[in-house]
């Protein structure tokens, strides 16, 4: 059986990004740029104001003037177009372009009207404290955000709110992004049915399902339904037809080697290479990788709470790497036990656990009651995994061990 780290490093080392696609800007989030985006402007294209004051030069204000001519206003989206002379101001207002001629903004806290026209708009501005003629001061210089040319976001960036803003700031309505894995989710066995579907007596609720379509679409891909196949070669058959266009293949249960678990030879059959299909770990020791046309397959147990383990520590990484991104790989936390824990055996165990916070805010691990691996209400319960490596002591309350924390959306 292989560890859990040779299994990762083979899932991924054969894995590369997908093909490239456009987006519009707007739809751009989570997805990862196929290569640098370079700025199409100049940000801020001119001389902006930093400050609500007056815009003035600052030879002026060296030779000490402190009484200016107001020869027009430059506003945010409405700049004034003409001249500051010697002995002229303009009134200028944070955002708005600096007039030519005028080299400093002096904020309008430092000065007041001297005077005003019939109609009350300033005819004079004068300043009541000494202002330094620092030119550039309250400027925001042309070009000082980024300037036509430069590259403003790597290939490779995850396209967050703050690069989305800077790419719109840049002139980009669209992005040429890694396209987003199409990810089939192929159910099998006899006795499953869909959520609300009528029960027999022998029938059990799939529930993985759902959940993977759940960690698919989190994890920024899209998941394809490929439904139930039962325990018969022909069925099964079509279901790995009609995954042909996917990127990756999940399948649940038949991956083992009882009499009723047809997926290996299945996918052989299909000409698909089966690289392992045992891992040292718990819950999740059947799990299969393989490749079925250039389509890595990962085949999860069919029991729910081993193919949600199998999914968090193998398709989520493996998904990262299709879409572009660097595989997630969430290093352990160390925190103390609430309760004790036996000897662990040969296989890495994944024990799912509630954080807890006492009452001097100190932050403890506490296994859930039952760690039988068909417990979904313990899974639902756990917002971490203690990992228990092989062989590891029992370890007593108040020990620390190493903490995996599962993500809300996870």
């Amino acid at each position: 059986m292989l560890t859990v780290d040779d299994a990762r490093a083979r899932i991924l080392d054969e894995a590369r990004p997908l093909g490239t696609e456009t987006v519009a800007l707007a739809d751009a989030r989570g997805r990862v740029l196929a290569g640098d985006l370079v700025a199409r402007r100049t940000q801020p294209p001119q001389a902006m104001s930093a400050m609500d004051g007056w815009a003035l030069r600052t030879g002026d204000l060296a030779a000490g003037r402190t009484e200016f001519h107001v020869v027009g206003v430059s506003r945010a989206g409405s700049g004034f177009t003409g001249m500051v002379d010697a002995g002229q101001t303009a009134r200028i207002f944070t955002g708005a372009p600096v007039p030519d001629g005028a080299d400093i903004v002096v904020i309008q806290e430092d000065t007041h009207v001297a005077a005003h026209d019939d109609d009350g708009q300033p005819l004079r501005m004068a300043l009541t404290d000494r202002v330094e003629p620092v030119a550039g001061a309250n400027i925001r210089p042309a070009g000082i955000d980024f300037a036509t040319g430069a590259v403003g976001l790597q290939a490779g960036r995850v396209m967050d709110a703050r690069a989305i803003a800077l790419a719109a700031a840049m002139g980009h309505p669209w992005l040429q992004v890694i396209r987003q894995p199409r990810v089939g989710v192929l159910a099998t066995g006899d006795e499953l049915v869909r959520p609300g579907e009528p029960m027999g007596p022998d029938t059990i609720v799939d529930a993985v399902t759902p959940a993977l379509m759940a960690l698919i679409q989190d994890a920024g891909a899209v998941p394809v339904d490929l439904g139930i196949a039962p325990d018969a070669r022909d069925r099964i058959d079509a279901a790995l037809t009609a995954a042909h266009g996917c990127d990756l293949l999940l399948t649940i249960g038949g991956a083992s080697v009882g009499d009723h678990d047809l997926m290996q030879a299945a996918l052989i059959s299909h000409g698909a290479s089966i690289d392992f299909w045992k891992i040292a770990m718990r819950p999740g020791k059947p799990l299969m990788y393989g490749r079925m046309g250039g389509m890595p397959v990962l085949g999860l147990p069919g029991n729910p709470v081993s193919a949600f383990i199998c999914s968090w520590l193998f398709a989520l990484p493996l998904i990262d790497r299709l879409a572009g991104r660097t595989p997630r790989d969430p290093a352990p936390a160390r925190l103390p036990l609430a309760a004790p824990v036996a000897q662990n055996t040969m296989r890495q165990h994944y024990m799912r656990a509630r954080l807890q916070t006492d009452a001097d805010g100190h932050q403890t691990v506490l296994p859930v009651r039952d760690q039988d691996s068909s417990l979904l209400s313990a899974l639902a319960d756990a917002d971490a995994l203690i990992l228990r490596r092989p062989h590891a002591p029992a370890a007593e309350p108040g020990t620390e061990v190493e903490v995996l924390r599962l993500s809300p959306m996870g």
